[in-house]
């Protein structure tokens, strides 16, 4: 790439070529106050005014977000000029904003806060009617509230890139505008499909999952058999609550900490991750050798679920039958677990430690309860379990590394740890599948060939002397090209793989919020490279495990003996199997 000379502050630097202003000034050491998700590609309108700088020779301030650098330019941060217009630009933001932000879930993380900290903006410097408010919680994942937007688009755009949908946009003109979808409906009534994505980027709570911390509170204070599962992504992130670097596992402190808060057990959801692959490498096996409908797709992530049901009802067929990881869990704690230890079902709350918004909405599903039980009761972000630990007064940083509690269920292999990143259920499967396929293990264990954070990852693997076709895509956007080529009949691939958040469930709209802004300077570049670094977390869980492949977990060997029977059997089907119901209003 070509470099252009510019200066900063009188200072001369080389950049490259076609950055933004504020790109370059963070490259050369200078934090500009912004609103901006900086190299997320996200608020690309400039329309926020709070990084606004001189530029020699131009006509007026300018945005440092959107102004490309070019040769020669000189630019100037920190001129009364810049430093008052910066400062108003932010009062005038907080002139239309709920101020209660004491009772805001997003206090510790506001982002218009901290930029008026550092602008220096000021209390009631306009006042004057606000523009009406509209508080939507109506779904089980997901609360919009537009007394807390800021209008930057951040959501909007966020939505576009990762799913090539605008379920929110700006709705009327002028003072009166709000993001929403389309006539201000409910996020409940819309093609929403609650992966949170627009949670994690928005900068000051207007968008935040719905929290059901209350219901874990309730159900330990009537003295229910309460269980918490954990899933794999979470141990990668929840340090970075506690001021963690980005990509530190936190598995030991994690289960040390869910057993302080006061849990009757602390299980790990990878067990279920390894019973979903002993159903699913069967389910893919069958279908084939049997002729069944490929290619077969995961059906682990809800939010990819949604978005099949919203808009791919014909495609359904095509989808595993598998129950989620968690609900898998779930429905064996209230049945194998339950009857092995004399625990009525209706007695025992399972809570599910989530990276994901669309989990809360996927355990109200009517196909993941039985007799009126629910497999999985509450579903808390990892963003929920931080508030818990905090809310106890536990030292995170202090606690010792304790294990997962490990009777009759609860042990995981290293297939199981790998669910939390795109690529790791294929990788699980495979494992599986070619111990079933040749009575084999695979020799280096790893399919590096579905690992990677590219939109979309392909692989024919030899199985045998058979070829099985496979395919990775994470964000609806990079699954719309391979579902368009099955409605086709262009599809080559036997087994694919899709995931509803860029990355997986490591960037889950659930997990820990990354704001560059609030990050030590040795720190900026994390925006880049955070999703690697969860990932690497989960990747050497796998390499420290003694067993790696979902199939030689002595627990699921039990499992099957004293309870299912075998993988697919017609009491495994009831328990851990679904159905899918495509959602007509809204296909395309």
């Amino acid at each position: 790439m070509s470099k252009v000379n510019i200066k900063i502050e009188g200072i001369p630097y080389e950049v490259d070529e076609g950055l933004t202003i504020l790109e370059a000034a963070k490259i050369c050491g200078y934090q500009i106050p912004s609103l901006c998700a900086y190299n997320h590609g996200e608020c690309s309108q400039g329309s926020c005014r709070v990084c606004l700088v001189e530029v020699k020779g131009a006509r007026g301030l300018v945005a440092s977000c959107v102004y490309p650098v070019n040769e020669g330019m000189e630019v100037t941060i920190s001129s009364p000029k810049a430093v008052a217009a910066r400062r108003a630009s932010v009062e005038l933001l907080l002139s239309n904003h709920s101020m209660k932000c004491q009772q805001c879930d997003k206090n510790e993380y506001c982002e218009l806060l901290y930029a008026a900290k550092v602008t220096g903006a000021r209390e009631d410097m306009f006042l004057g009617a606000k523009t009406p408010t509209t508080i939507d919680e109506l779904t089980p994942s997901i609360v919009r509230d537009t007394s807390k937007c800021i209008l930057c688009g951040r959501c909007v755009e966020r939505c576009k890139n990762a799913h090539g949908k605008s379920v929110l946009g700006f709705e009327k003109r002028g003072f009166n505008t709000i993001v929403a979808p389309a006539e201000n409906r409910s996020l409940d009534n819309s093609p929403c499909i609650l992966c949170g994505q627009c949670v994690s980027v928005c900068p000051t709570g207007a968008l935040m999952e719905k929290s059901e911390i209350y219901k874990v509170d309730e159900a330990m204070k009537n003295g229910k058999y309460v269980v918490v599962q954990t899933a794999p992504a979470v141990r990668a992130a929840l340090g970075e609550e506690f001021g963690m670097k980005v990509g530190t596992p936190v598995t030991g402190k994690m289960a040390a900490a869910l057993r302080r808060l006061g849990f009757n057990k602390v299980f790990d959801t990878n067990y279920g991750a390894d019973l979903t692959i002993m159903e699913e490498a069967t389910e893919l096996l069958d279908r084939i050798q049997n002729g069944g409908v490929l290619p077969m797709i995961t059906s682990c992530s809800p939010g990819w679920v949604n978005y099949a049901e919203f808009y791919y009802g014909d495609l359904l067929p095509h989808l595993s039958t598998c129950k989620s990881p968690h609900e898998m869990f779930g429905a064996i704690l209230k049945t194998y677990y339950a009857e092995k230890n004399g625990i009525d079902p209706k007695d025992m709350f399972v809570v599910s430690v989530m990276p994901c918004t669309a989990k809360k909405g996927e355990k109200e599903r009517p196909q993941l309860s039985r007799d009126g039980i629910k497999d999985v009761d509450a579903v808390l972000t990892t963003r929920e379990l931080a508030k818990l630990i905090k809310r106890s007064g536990i030292d995170f940083t202090r606690l010792p590394d304790e294990d997962f509690d490990n009777d009759l269920v609860g042990d995981y292999t290293g297939a199981g740890v790998i669910f939390g990143v795109t690529g790791g259920v294929m990788e699980a499967a495979l494992r599986t599948a070619y111990h079933a396929l040749t009575g084999k293990e695979h020799g280096l264990i790893k399919f590096e060939e579905v690992r990677g954070f590219e939109g979309i990852k392909e692989a024919g693997i030899d199985i045998n002397g058979t070829t099985v076709w496979v395919a990775v895509a994470h964000g609806m956007k990079n699954a719309k090209v391979l579902l368009d080529d099955i409605r086709a009949g262009k599809s080559k691939y036997h087994f694919i793989e899709i995931m509803g958040c860029p990355g997986g469930c490591i960037a889950g709209g659930g997990q820990p919020y990354i704001k560059p802004q609030l990050m030590p300077n040795e720190d900026l570049d994390i925006i880049d490279t955070y999703k690697a670094k969860r990932a690497a977390a989960l990747y050497s869980e796998d390499e420290r495990q003694t067993v790696r492949q979902s199939h030689n977990n002595p627990q699921m060997t039990a499992l099957y003996e004293q309870f299912l029977g075998k993988p697919n059997s017609h009491k495994a089907h009831e328990l851990l199997h679904t159905s899918y119901e495509a959602k007509e209003p809204f296909k395309d």
